[in-house]
């Protein structure tokens, strides 16, 4: 199956274009067109195969969590009038990302293992093993890297260096913490823990609003609720939803994104068992059975759907 790996179209009234590691962003003054490709990323490193459908489980979950969370925090949605595209108001990004963990798993149980005990200023107790719960969520930013790696920061140097008013910071973290609490409780009805997540903000016209994805296995990590407790009894791994598993491939096959590091061969094999991976967190995520776009002429489809819906 084609994967729909890039997109260069040229519209009437375009007014700028982005490409980042995921997505295709079409500017039009105040508003954009972002189409969510078949590219993965991985430690910041856009990996060298598309993986087919992919854009299209991204696109949608983002939009099933965005149009459930309208009501916490407006967002920048205005249509998804195809399946791997999202129209929405053109926002001035903050730049920081609002990472929050309910559990020490991925990049903070890395760190914790190495022996540190505070995460972005966020003093953790001892003798956490992996995966643990922790006290309560926790809110460990990074900075927005145009290029190269996130990093992470404190919500002291975020204010002390003015990335961030200490008003809008106070305001990003509340809404932070309640699209955690409303993403928690829509993954438990569907029998799933989320772990944790990352949120983008922007502001258009003073008013601040919930930007790009949220609660896609690009930006969370699930595991499965029902033998959660017996599997960290026993010190097993957890049984998970994310794009943690693509990053494990990596690191079993010697890479971690660091200089000198080449990517293994991402054979037939591994990257239809990501496929699949990624249309089964859609369908347990969402409860929605997921239905395959035709990919014959997609990116036909894509073009006419930005210039139908943008245009005037």
């Amino acid at each position: 199956m084609e994967a729909i790996k890039e997109t260069n179209f040229s519209f009437s009234g375009q007014t700028g274009f982005y490409r980042g590691k995921v997505r295709d962003v079409y500017y039009f003054n105040d508003k954009l067109a972002i189409i969510a490709t078949d590219r993965i990323s991985a430690f910041d490193v856009v990996l060298p195969r598309a993986i087919p459908y992919k854009g299209q489980v991204l696109n949608q979950i983002a939009s099933h969590f965005l149009k459930a969370t309208a009501d916490i925090v407006p967002n920048w949605v205005i249509s998804t009038p195809d399946p791997n595209v999202t129209i929405g108001h053109h926002c001035e990004p903050f730049k920081v990302e609002m990472v929050i963990r309910g559990y020490l798993a991925g990049h903070a149980w890395r760190e914790y293992r190495s022996g540190k005990r505070q995460v972005c200023g966020v003093t953790l107790p001892e003798g956490l093993r992996e995966n643990d719960k922790l006290p309560e969520p926790i809110i460990t930013p990074t900075t927005k890297a145009d290029q190269g790696h996130d990093e992470d920061i404190s919500r002291e140097d975020i204010l002390k260096s003015g990335l961030v008013s200490e008003e809008d910071y106070l305001n990003l973290e509340l809404y932070t913490r309640n699209l955690f609490a409303r993403g928690t409780e829509m993954a438990a009805k569907q029998g799933l823990i989320l772990v944790d997540t990352k949120y983008e903000f922007g502001k258009s016209n003073g008013q601040i609003y919930l930007i790009d994805e949220i609660h896609t296995p690009d930006s969370s990590r699930y595991f499965y609720s029902d033998g959660y407790a017996e599997r960290q009894e026993k010190g097993e791994p957890q049984k998970q939803l994310s794009k943690e598993f693509v990053r494990q491939w990596l690191i079993e096959n010697g890479f971690q994104g660091k200089d000198g590091q080449t990517v293994p061969e991402m054979t037939d094999e591994v990257v239809n068992n990501i496929t699949e991976r990624y249309i089964e967190l859609f369908e347990v995520v969402t409860g929605y059975e997921f239905e395959k776009r035709t990919q014959q002429n997609a990116l036909n489809c894509i073009e006419n759907s930005v210039k139908e819906n943008i245009l005037p």
